[in-house]
């Protein structure tokens, strides 16, 4: 039997996106797309007279193509389109919408955004296969689900729990809601998990008790459903075990979609699979590419061997490699070669060079000047610039940010997920919120009440150029924005120390003739410290008379009198601002949840206070919806980890790998999750041994280098310093290629 489906598999830029847009097109367009890439017509002979061969290796390929062209003519297919992450999934969409003209309404989503869409859609059906009481399901974000499990845990996580676990209440609780949603994503009952963790970890006494973190997890589950409150384990795991295979959800799911298109199928869960089957064996055709030298969420709840047995339903298509522009066919095969090999004797082409230090310090600073000046002297662009390492410390951070800025050259840091709090404007706003509302005073102090009083009353500047250049010059740190201040620090001490009454219930903010001399503090400083004090106490007085509906509607008060002024904010502070209200709505939403289900367990003063908490923890970060500007693309050099270079799937003129000596190499710059390896299909429940994690580091390594080499065109910078930023020797995996290639010299 011909089989419809398509298995595209293709290194890192080898074409195969571009093939499933291609598939797509063929797919929704069967007449005009198919017809023309099967029949040819010769001079004087009516269309349809002969076939082309052109693009098969065989007459049986041929007949392959024209038996799936016949089988999509008889459908109207809809698709079902899926993409690794999210960035992914919004280029994809938008490939497919210019590719078909925008005559095809398209809705590509991530798997795990397509269970969550799933099971809310399908959410009665659930009640009724579940006995779940009727409400609407209300998502939990992970930073939500880590403080209500917190809570529902702590009277059993004790002092010996902690003890013997090794980590800290916070990374406890996260561990062990990891487990439900690598449990889920394989497939795996709740009720099993206490099963696959004791083959697992056998006699290890230096982890808790699988029972007991099973029991732990059916209480927090049960606790979840019963208010409605679904987080991302709870949601894959739902879909898996109970939508999927329910007659009614699938007589629906096959007919809404008779063709499945899935991008980079390396990085999906193994319970994607049970979906693609689902719709193959239903008569569906399907169309999936596969990268051997992804799966960069390996660890992190991909199962790229598993997903792999799908191409015995499909036609395979092997794509040539990288494309000739890349380093990766001529580089890879050397350089995997010395990592695996050290012993071998061989030195890297001219393409490869080094910048090599004796401390972290300088290697940051010779990196950014090399950087500079090759950008300066016009070798290469900003924008064809990357650096990637396997992790980014803030001093490294901020040190290559200021050294390139300083020389006018912007840099785009790829998911740079800082605390929410990190930022002076959200961290005056939160003051703000404690002088309004009572009962608050402990969480204000004077110096935050002289950085409110800053940042309120700034004044944004337009930008002296407002065309395009210049708005891609906008800085992404304070320093580079055009702001001016009413009250600067200094005063804004003054202020706090003389003006500011600490309570505990009612925190005060006292009129500035209080201060005997503040003559000193000048016209403009005192009449917008009036401004602020006028605005604080008509919603103090609004918030007594029950006038405010919520701290929300506070917030958002705050944002557009003294923050947003009628001017365009830099899109870095537009987003905190954005995820500060995102969360704000979130929280509240869950409380009001929670209140309904049980009214005494949460009051509007300790809903304030905790959330306040929350977010001075660090546990929020700046990741709204969408995590890109509006615009063209910014020139400016990326900075990320390997991690989430590799995730976003990009490529450039140069790299620079920092810290090539780091063994974080090995680990592909993301912690894998505790139990991941328990979870694979094709090792379900097996001990994870000392040999198994030294040949997992090794295929690893070998696929980050193959990978990393396929998305870069002309050279490669090995930046390594001899010490660490602890002052520990840098002995990792990488360093015989360091010592193989050409050292570089500062221009």
């Amino acid at each position: 039997m011909v089989s419809h489906s398509v298995w595209i598999v293709g290194t890192s830029r080898s074409g195969k996106t571009a093939r499933l847009v291609e598939q797509f097109c063929s797919w929704v367009q069967p007449e005009k797309q198919l017809t023309e890439s099967f029949y040819t017509k010769k001079p004087g002979q009516k269309k349809g007279d002969g076939f082309s061969t052109r693009g098969f290796a065989n007459a049986n390929a041929k007949g392959e193509r024209i038996a799936e062209f016949l089988y999509l003519k008889q459908t109207e297919p809809g698709v079902l389109v899926l993409a690794a992450n999210d960035d992914n999934r919004r280029e994809l969409g938008d490939i497919i919408v210019t590719s078909t003209l925008g005559k095809y309404p398209v809705r590509a989503k991530t798997p795990l955004g397509f269970f969550q869409d799933e099971v809310i859609l399908f959410w009665p059906l659930l009640i009724n296969l579940l006995s779940l009481k009727a409400q609407f399901p209300v998502r939990l974000r992970p930073e939500t689900e880590q403080e209500l499990a917190t809570k529902l845990w702590r009277p059993q996580l004790d002092e010996e729990i902690l003890r013997i676990a090794g980590v800290n209440e916070s990374r406890l609780v996260r561990r062990i809601l990891d487990l439900l949603q690598l449990a889920a994503y394989s497939g795996v009952r709740c009720e099993d998990i206490a099963q696959i963790l004791a083959r697992g970890l056998g006699d290890n006494t230096t982890t808790l008790e699988p029972e007991f973190l099973a029991s732990l997890l059916l209480d927090w589950r049960n606790w979840c459903l019963e208010r409605g409150l679904l987080s991302y384990g709870i949601i894959t795991e739902l879909y898996s075990q109970y939508l999927l295979s329910d007659r009614n959800y699938q007589q629906h799911l096959t007919k809404r979609y008779q063709a499945v298109l899935a991008d980079d199928v390396d990085d999906y869960p193994s319970v994607a699979r049970l979906l693609f089957e689902l719709l193959l064996d239903q008569g569906a055709v399907g169309a999936f590419s596969y990268n051997p030298d992804g799966a960069v969420r390996l660890g992190l709840g991909a199962d790229p061997n598993y997903l792999e047995g799908l191409a015995e339903r499909c036609r395979v298509e092997i794509l040539t490699g990288p494309p000739p522009e890349s380093l990766g066919e001529e580089l890879t095969k050397q350089m995997v070669e010395l990592v695996t090999e050290p012993m071998v004797l061989l030195s890297l082409p001219k393409m490869v060079h080094s910048i090599q230090t004796t401390s972290r310090a300088q290697l940051l600073r010779q990196t950014a000047e090399v950087i500079a000046n090759t950008i300066q002297s016009q070798q290469v662009q900003a924008e064809e610039v990357a650096i990637i390492a396997p992790g980014l410390d803030a001093i490294a951070r901020y040190t290559l940010v200021e050294i390139l800025i300083k020389q006018n050259i912007q840099v785009e840091s790829l998911n740079d997920q800082r605390p929410l709090v990190s930022s002076p404007v959200i961290r005056a706003l939160l003051t703000m919120l404690a002088l309004v509302y009572p009962g608050l005073g402990r969480l204000v102090d004077r110096d935050a009440v002289a950085e409110m009083l800053v940042v309120l009353s700034r004044k944004q500047q337009a930008p002296e150029n407002s065309s395009t250049d210049a708005m891609n010059r906008v800085s992404n740190t304070d320093a580079i924005n055009r702001v001016s201040t009413d009250i600067d620090p200094v005063r804004a001490g003054l202020i706090a120390d003389y003006c500011f009454v600490p309570h505990p219930d009612r925190p005060n903010l006292l009129p500035v003739s209080t201060f005997e001399r503040w003559d000193r503090i000048g016209y403009a400083a005192t009449t917008a410290y009036g401004e602020i004090l006028q605005w604080l106490e008509q919603q103090r007085s609004q918030q007594e008379l029950r006038l405010i509906p919520s701290p929300i509607s506070l917030l958002d008060r705050a944002i557009q009198r003294f923050l947003w002024n009628g001017s365009n904010l830099p899109y870095e502070q537009l987003a905190a601002l954005r995820e500060l209200l995102e969360t704000a709505q979130h929280y509240w939403e869950i409380d009001t949840r929670l209140r309904q289900i049980a009214p005494d367990e949460t009051t509007p003063h300790t809903t304030i206070i905790e959330f306040i908490q929350l977010l001075r923890r660090g546990t929020i970060t700046a990741n709204p919806y969408p995590v890109r500007p509006i615009g063209g693309a910014r020139r400016a050099v990326t900075l990320a980890t390997i991690f989430q270079y590799r995730s976003s799937r990009r490529s450039h003129r140069w790299h620079f790998w920092l810290d090539a000596g780091s063994p974080l190499w090995a680990k592909g710059g993301a912690a894998t999750l505790f139990g991941a390896p328990f979870f694979l299909q094709d090792r379900l429940g097996e001990p994870w041994t000392a040999e198994d994690e030294k040949l997992a580091e090794e295929q690893r390594l070998r696929r980050i280098l193959a990978d990393l080499l396929s998305r870069v065109s002309e050279r490669v910078y090995l930046c390594h310093s001899d010490l660490a930023v602890n002052g520990q020797e840098q002995l990792g995996p990488l360093l015989p290629l360091v010592n193989a290639c050409v050292t570089h010299s500062v221009i």
